[in-house]
């Protein structure tokens, strides 16, 4: 059985050294803030699916010595520096084919809501009032 306590110490570990947010570490493993913010302050324990996101973000922690403290972390066998976990500055930018906005023929409809994403990831939505 997994002690929170002691897995939330670990988790807290790999995220400072890799100097992250919480934030920040969990949107590069796909999940919400809240529930990094619960398993560090061991309110919730980890699922099997967030586990393995962390394993599949950074392959250099080890799924023993995370869930049980048993091995070490960076893991000597895969040693990846900080600087060579993806983010988004060091992702190599994609050729993406513009393509132009088709005309929607909008007479008989309203708008609601607009939503404006930004290229660094913040958002603006503007609802009818």
């Amino acid at each position: 059985m997994i002690n929170s306590d002691d897995f939330s110490k670990r988790l807290q570990k790999v995220i400072d050294y890799y100097s992250e947010s919480a934030s920040s570490f969990s949107e590069k493993i796909g999940v919400q803030r809240s529930s990094i913010s619960h398993i560090l302050s061991g309110r919730n324990k980890p699922s099997l699916d967030f586990v393995l996101k962390v394993l599949s973000s950074y392959p250099e922690v080890e799924l023993y010595w995370l869930l049980n403290g048993k091995g070490e972390f960076p893991s000597q066998s895969n040693p990846i520096s900080p600087s060579q976990v993806h983010t988004p500055e060091n992702i190599p930018e994609k050729k993406v084919e513009k393509t132009p906005l088709p005309t929607i023929d909008t007479s008989d409809k309203s708008i609601e809501k607009i939503v404006i994403f930004y290229k660094d990831g913040t958002f603006k939505d503007f609802v009818k009032m």
